[in-house]
């Protein structure tokens, strides 16, 4: 089987937090040299991305080979969609606009093998283009031990039903888009309303009675640290982001401009 121990996983069940990148490019050598500098993880933005399964197989390649976690992010609610990712040898899905309980368990089935889910098995990338016999057995039960499901909150509408939503066997983490709920909430200027910190503060304190690990991005090492305090522990950076600020501190007479966005 290509499905490898999870990194990011083991390090949030841990309680240690992991550092990822969210990017939109499905070049496999920026997912390498992402991996040896030190992330824990390569999340795919195929909602905003230009993105579909067949061009991530080298992504997911180059991310096993320097022991970085690969995951997706997927916009449109198709287990079929979320199958043909898994299928490549994504580690799991992280799934924005997620609104009951039933979608919730959908994305669960559509990750996870039965006895946890409802994932078909076939003859992929993933399982090394075998599944048959005791080989079948071990690479189902590793892979619903090792693959991750992660449902978005934007939404505050979903506060009041959200612990519900994740107390459901399966999930792993819930990442908070700060960007998005801040203009969910009525803020088209950015999250650093205290409205919208009372938000997340909320989502984390529901994620930690839910013992389900808690993300966010952040735009800088400081504001890293501020979510890390806060009790996330599931970090994404912007892939642009972290180029645009390493440029500017490499260029001379670049502008500092601020890239916080958690």
């Amino acid at each position: 089987m290509f499905i490898q121990e999870n990194r990011t996983k083991l390090k949030l069940k841990s309680g240690q937090p992991a550092y990822g990148v969210l990017s939109t490019s499905d070049d496999p050598q920026l997912a390498e040299l992402f991996g040896l500098a030190g992330f824990d993880y390569y999340m795919l933005d195929a909602e905003h991305g230009l993105l579909d399964s067949v061009q991530v197989i080298n992504v997911i390649r180059a991310c096993e080979s320097v022991n970085m976690t690969p995951l997706v992010r997927i916009g449109s609610k198709d287990p079929k969609i979320v199958l043909q990712y898994m299928d490549a040898g994504m580690m799991g899905v992280m799934m924005p606009g997620l609104e009951s309980v039933d979608e919730v368990k959908m994305l669960i089935d559509a990750v996870k093998y039965a006895p946890l889910g409802k994932r078909g098995m076939g003859i992929t990338r993933a399982s090394g283009y075998v599944a048959v016999g005791q080989d079948a057995v071990d690479y189902i039960n590793f892979t619903n031990e090792q693959t991750m499901v992660i449902p978005q909150f934007e939404d505050p509408a979903l506060i009041d039903r959200f612990e519900e939503m994740i107390s459901l066997p399966g999930v792993d983490t819930v990442v908070i888009g700060p960007r998005d709920l801040s203009l969910n909430m009525g803020f088209p200027d950015g999250p650093n309303h205290p409205e919208v910190q009372e938000m997340i503060d909320r989502v984390v304190a529901i994620c930690k009675k839910s013992n389900v690990s808690a993300g966010i991005t952040a735009g800088t090492r400081a504001d890293s640290a501020k979510q890390v305090a806060r009790g996330a522990t599931m970090i994404l950076a912007i892939a642009q982001f972290v180029i645009t600020a390493g440029s500017k501190e490499f260029l001379p007479g670049s502008s500092d401009s601020p890239l916080a966005i958690g």
